[in-house]
């Protein structure tokens, strides 16, 4: 009986670790989709604190021997992926700054009809 309550338990908390994922998954994406910045701020809120709680359920899951985690990335791997985020976020950011500067000069510029 013991056993059943246990796998119970941790079907439980598995299930809710995986709501706790999707939850975040839809809040950064309501929060990249918000063009109000008081609900961008809102869910961005609401997106730290699921992300808190998801990490403490999967930090008392793993304690606990209910969550087996994957081995760790080498440190090299994660470096790359990281300056290769940090690379393409920077492209990014320059692109938008060109477009917008664009958007300003040709608002700026008179229209010309032939």
């Amino acid at each position: 009986m013991n056993n059943q309550v246990n796998l119970a338990e941790q079907d439980i908390l598995n299930t809710i670790l995986a709501d706790l994922k999707r939850t975040a998954r839809e809040y950064t994406t309501a929060t990249t989709e918000s063009s109000c910045q008081t609900v961008r701020q809102m869910f961005n809120q609401l997106t730290d604190g699921t992300l808190r709680l998801q990490g403490e359920l999967y930090q008392l899951m793993k304690q606990n021997g209910s969550y087996q985690s994957p081995p760790e990335a080498p440190r090299q791997e994660v470096d790359k992926l990281y300056q290769h985020a940090s690379q393409t976020q920077q492209k990014s950011q320059q692109y938008a700054q060109m477009i917008s500067s664009q958007g300003n000069t040709s608002q700026n510029e008179p229209t010309h009809v032939s």
